[in-house]
């Protein structure tokens, strides 16, 4: 006869067993979730984010929500679209809304895109130990355009806590304001629906503070989009060799948010007449790779009628380690045609004010320090000015 321990253990295995059987996967092992679940009934998702953000050696770091409501997907094309109409702008009209106040760290290159939506940054980006010139990138708060906050956090915080900036005096992106809310608050939403899904693993500290994930997201001043554009191949950035480096378009690093919603990528064309073509990758091995709990390097692919959220290292922080974050890069995949395609993609960082507390020792505003401190140089180190 089995004792009563025994019969315990049985019960929770079996549980395990009928809890993951529910878990749908992509044919590249991310873990999948339907939108219509994650509204109705999020805490029936556990086995999902646990298998998706947790420790099992095949954790991507990554969740797709599928089944999105229909005015997703013309609002991603919408934006992505005008991502490419603004990377494409005379450089005295791209500068004008550049910010240089600004310490947030973005991209800086020739025909770069840099207006920083709070503020545009001129300053480097270090990736794998250089200057990352593959893409420009166009930052913004989407739900917020000028945080109330005290003067003293806008200006120790001026990345996360500067007034927006738009192109609105610009005819040929004259909807960019509009569409980039609009796709910004889309995901934003969406991310606050999963941050519900994610409270059963939130730390001691948070819950022993009344402190719901949803509620650091929700009511914070910090979320920050960024819209990208990667280059195409130039004679600067030259088309890689069939054994380029797998983070060629984007190098390998951890985002410091609690939630990063993720659009699919579009490829644009250029044509003859001026306006882009929306094309396939240029490449099978161009797109995001992540490196798996269990080391391996796995490439995921997110449906264009999708979206996908990434764990970032302050979400790492906030469930003590429960759920934790993943490497992951960019390729742009050897072609023939691709010193002709661009790559757009949308990107919604989603983090706590910086004066909330974490943890016992650190709140968002010192661990965002700590993080970035960590992953870029300033001008003393060789690299542009903050």
């Amino acid at each position: 006869m089995l004792s009563a321990a025994t019969r315990n253990i049985l019960r929770r295995t079996m549980a395990t067993v009928a809890s993951n059987s529910n878990i749908t996967l992509t044919s590249e092992g991310a873990v999948s979730v339907s939108y219509n679940a994650l509204v109705s009934s999020p805490l029936s998702l556990t086995s999902s984010i646990e298998r998706a953000f947790g420790s099992h050696p095949d954790s991507l770091g990554i969740i797709i929500v599928r089944d999105l409501p229909s005015s997703y997907v013309p609002a991603r094309e919408r934006l992505l679209k005008l991502a490419y109409r603004f990377a494409n702008l005379d450089p005295k009209v791209r500068e004008r809304y550049a910010d240089p106040k600004s310490r947030y760290r973005s991209v800086a290159t020739p025909f770069v895109y840099v207006g920083l939506l709070k503020s545009l940054v001129v300053a480097s980006e270090i990736m794998n130990g250089k200057p990352d010139t593959m893409k420009g990138s166009y930052y913004a708060n989407p739900v917020i355009d000028e945080p109330n906050v005290p003067q003293e956090l806008r200006e120790a915080y001026p990345e996360y806590y500067g007034k927006n900036i738009w192109p609105s005096d610009t005819p040929e992106v004259q909807d960019f304001e509009q569409a980039f809310k609009d796709l910004g608050r889309f995901v934003f939403g969406v991310g606050c629906q999963l941050a519900v899904a994610c409270q059963p693993f939130a730390s001691t500290y948070l819950s022993d503070s009344s402190l719901s994930l949803a509620d650091l997201i929700g009511k914070s001043q910090t979320v920050k989009a960024r819209l990208l554009h990667y280059f195409p191949p130039s004679p600067e950035n030259p088309l890689p060799a069939e054994d380029e480096a797998i983070d060629s378009w984007c190098g390998f690093h951890l985002d410091h948010s609690l939630l990063t919603g993720l659009c699919s990528a579009m490829y644009l064309r250029r044509e003859p007449s001026g306006e882009p073509s929306v094309v396939q990758s240029p490449s099978p091995s161009s797109g995001l790779y992540i490196r798996t709990r269990g080391g391996a390097l796995t490439k995921v692919s997110i449906p264009a009628d999708c979206l996908a959220f990434q764990t970032g290292e302050a979400l790492e922080l906030a469930t003590a380690g429960k759920l934790r974050a993943t490497p992951h890069c960019v390729r742009v995949g050897a072609a023939k045609d691709a010193e002709n395609i661009s790559r757009e993609t949308f990107a919604l960082f989603m983090q706590p004010n910086v004066d909330q507390q974490l943890s016992a020792t650190e709140n968002f505003g010192q661990f965002s320090k700590r993080i970035f401190d960590e992953h870029y140089k300033d001008e003393s180190a060789g690299g542009a000015a903050m």
